[in-house]
């Protein structure tokens, strides 16, 4: 790391390990007009208890090359356990990494379940055109690995399958880019959607189904057109 870096231009006072929001009561953008922006992903990280397993997968089964390791000592928290932190390159700069706690238990809240509770904690990894998805998917299958069918969910058409940990990957094919109109119907879902569950939530009730969020966008759109 240069020398120059912000890690060693920051302030020894400066907040520890404690840098998690601990409260929703925070200022927003518009208050400071600060724009941020983000550049992609540069990396995914989860724990791995597979060592072996998880190495052989990514690097010899998905064909992903091992790119870089980082091994220490335990650090920051007390009784954190020593670790090796690995990279497979995913493309475009990203990487997937993994943590591998030496002499640690896989405690029970990290076991996989079969709950899409569970899977819609994932990262969807992108393929540029139909035939390299076909590719994926037929090569895997080829090479045992169970993959699921194509599936079409508005502008991505993916395949999934998991990992010897139990970790879901997605791969997938952007079917056309984001446009104005998708932009303005999100904001009108989820405006609809916090809505009606504020004021549910308010009478100590809950959110029960997608129809009453469609009714209020509705509203929402009537009300949008009749402003103009």
């Amino acid at each position: 790391m240069p020398a120059d870096s912000l890690h060693e231009q920051a302030s020894t006072t400066s907040a520890g390990l404690e840098y998690h929001t601990a409260q929703v009561d925070v200022s927003r953008a518009d208050a400071d007009k600060v724009v941020l922006r983000l550049d992609g992903v540069d990396h995914t990280a989860r724990p791995t208890w597979k060592l072996r397993e998880t190495i052989e997968f990514y690097r010899d089964v998905l064909g992903l090359p091992l790119v870089h390791t980082i091994s220490a000592r335990g650090w920051g928290l007390q009784d954190h356990a020593d670790f090796l932190h690995f990279f497979f390159d995913a493309g475009k700069g990203a990487t997937i990494a993994f943590f591998y706690y030496i002499g640690t238990d896989q405690p029970a809240r990290y076991v996989p379940e079969d709950h899409y509770f569970y899977t819609a904690t994932h990262t969807a990894w992108s393929v540029p055109t139909a035939q390299e998805l076909q590719r994926w998917k037929t090569t895997l299958e080829s090479r045992g690995v169970v993959v699921s069918p194509y599936t079409r969910h508005e502008i991505l058409e993916s395949i999934y399958f998991t990992d010897p940990n139990g970790y879901p990957i997605e791969i997938a094919l952007r079917l056309r880019e984001v446009e104005v109109i998708d932009v303005n119907d999100a904001r009108l879902t989820l405006e609809a959607a916090m809505q009606v569950e504020d004021e549910l939530r308010a009478g100590g009730s809950r959110l029960q189904d997608i129809d009453t969020v469609w009714r209020r966008k509705a509203k929402l759109v009537e009300q949008m057109f009749s402003e103009r």
